[in-house]
């Protein structure tokens, strides 16, 4: 060990020499034991350890380890099995005495698999299928607008910030009796589902704040909620529109039509929080304090779980879908999110960077940002492109509980290789210009905020007056603003 060019060795021998005989036997000690320490530690980091909780109880039993301890989760154990062994490693003198040979070890771990079968593989092959045509016509779409007149873009740009300028709250609701935890707009904009921590989820009618309807069928908190991307404007209300999950362990799907849901998913071995349907309708996503996220085929007879992903050393909070459809992204509470290319179960990128976990995760309708907030009080942009977070944001003064991005449309890029489409939007190019033209966060500082997605500015914070913000949305349009809090309420905020 070096410092300044001077070894560890020669500190030792000095503070022999001023200090003599047993205290300078204690220092000694005391620095060998310190280093011991630091290279158990470095070693931990870079040993593989199992992410399955079952895999990690038989190794803690084949090392003489008891397989749980009272009140011990998941992420726990896996860290205590990761202590032991590194201990072990210690103790047999197998530890990398310096940073080269550390580096080559790590080299050499092991990369886990999670195993698939065939509906899986043919979920792939669909999914691939479904994004490629949205990915083509999303670049279409991109090459449209940068051939816009600079000036025509920047003047409209300036218009939408200047009339968020002026959103402020229109009303607020008491929705349940316990915290509201997620608040959605259906795709129409007309229907605000709510779901509590009551198990209790709410439909309410926009602008009015009028209940609707009422679903009962979790026995626990509702973690997240979603909608079916064509829920209320082209989908049969008697098929599946809504997904939930809960404190259960369950996954709920629900019609619009019945008060019990149609199928209920089991799987999951902790609470499930959020939830996201792929952009197709055909899969949804469940985040869950198991340490995995889960993919759910939906379009059967009976529902079935064809991927359960895991890649988190902590509970899973946030998961979305790129809007293409290709990409999925998670954020956990070990503060690491991870982006998944669906179509080849491969992690496409590593979002290392903040502090504390991850409470929401969004794609820019631009196809290559990722927002996500924080429990350490931060927004952070991530561009794929580059690999790496190109901003960060101070965002709240308090845990950002959640993030949106605006869209325009649910796919703005339909038809978009139609000429008559294409010469639509070269002469009305609000579309074009103003999609994913700003976002919207919550705190638990009680505000919501609306950021420029051009330099990532504040626009607008908006109070609550409703204690910590659990979660917040934008409708399709940007007329209304919804945020869902922990004093039992939801906020509508609309321009003045």
């Amino acid at each position: 060990m070096e410092n300044n060019g001077v070894s560890f060795e020669s500190l030792v021998d000095d503070v022999d020499y001023s200090l003599g005989g047993q205290s300078s036997e204690r220092a000694r000690a005391e620095s060998r034991a310190l280093l011991e320490e630091l290279d158990r530690r470095k070693g931990a980091r870079s040993l593989a350890v199992p992410t399955d909780d079952a895999k990690v109880r038989v190794r803690l039993r084949e090392i003489g380890q008891p397989i749980t301890l009272f009140g011990e989760r998941a992420p726990d154990r896996r860290d205590r099995l990761k202590h032991h062994l590194s201990q072990m490693m210690v103790a047999d003198g197998e530890l990398a005495e310096d940073e080269e040979s550390e580096g080559s070890k790590s080299d050499e771990e092991e990369e886990f698999w999670t195993a698939g079968g065939k509906d899986l593989l043919e979920a792939r092959r669909k999914i691939a299928e479904l994004s490629l045509p949205r990915a083509r016509a999303r670049l279409a779409h991109q090459r449209i607008e940068s051939k816009l007149p600079l000036s025509r873009t920047i003047d409209t740009r300036k218009e939408v910030i200047s009339q968020l300028k002026t959103f402020s709250q229109l009303g607020s609701q008491i929705g349940d009796e316990r915290c509201i935890s997620q608040a959605r707009f259906s795709p129409d904009g007309k229907t605000l589902a709510t779901g509590s921590w009551s198990g209790h989820i709410k439909l309410w009618d926009i602008p009015n704040c009028s209940q609707k309807t009422h679903f009962q069928g979790h026995t626990d908190r509702v973690g997240g909620i979603a909608w079916h991307p064509k829920a209320t404007v082209s989908l049969s209300p008697e098929t599946v529109n809504l997904a939930s999950g809960g404190g259960d362990k369950s996954v709920l799907l629900w019609s619009l039509t019945l008060d019990k849901p149609l199928s209920k998913l089991r799987g999951h071995e902790d609470r499930v929080v959020r939830m996201a349907f792929h952009p197709s309708g055909l899969f949804i996503a469940s985040a869950s304090f198991d340490g995995t996220w889960r993919l759910w085929d939906i379009c059967r007879e009976y529902p079935v779980e064809i991927l359960r992903q895991e890649g988190h050393s902590k509970e899973v909070y946030a998961v979305q879908f790129q809007d293409d459809g290709a990409l999925a992204a998670s954020g956990g509470l070990d503060g690491i999110g991870r982006v998944w290319d669906l179509r080849t179960g491969r992690t496409a990128m590593v979002l290392d960077g903040h502090a504390q976990g991850i409470f929401g995760i969004d794609f820019s309708p631009n196809g290559f940002q990722i927002a996500t907030g924080s429990g350490d009080d931060t927004i952070r942009i991530w561009d794929m492109r580059s690999l790496k977070a190109l901003h960060t944001v101070p965002a709240h003064k308090s845990t950002v509980s959640d993030v949106r991005f605006y869209r325009q449309l649910v796919n703005p890029y339909y038809n978009i290789l139609d000429p008559i489409r294409v010469q639509h939007l070269q002469g009305n190019p609000y579309e074009l210009i103003t999609n994913g033209i700003y976002l919207v966060s919550s705190g638990y500082d009680g505000l919501v905020k609306i950021w420029s997605a051009d330099d990532w500015q504040l626009v607008k914070a908006i109070p609550t007056d409703a204690g910590k913000v659990m979660s917040v949305d934008i409708s399709l349009g940007g007329e209304y603003i919804a945020s869902g809090s922990w004093n039992r309420s939801f906020q509508l905020f609309a321009q003045e």
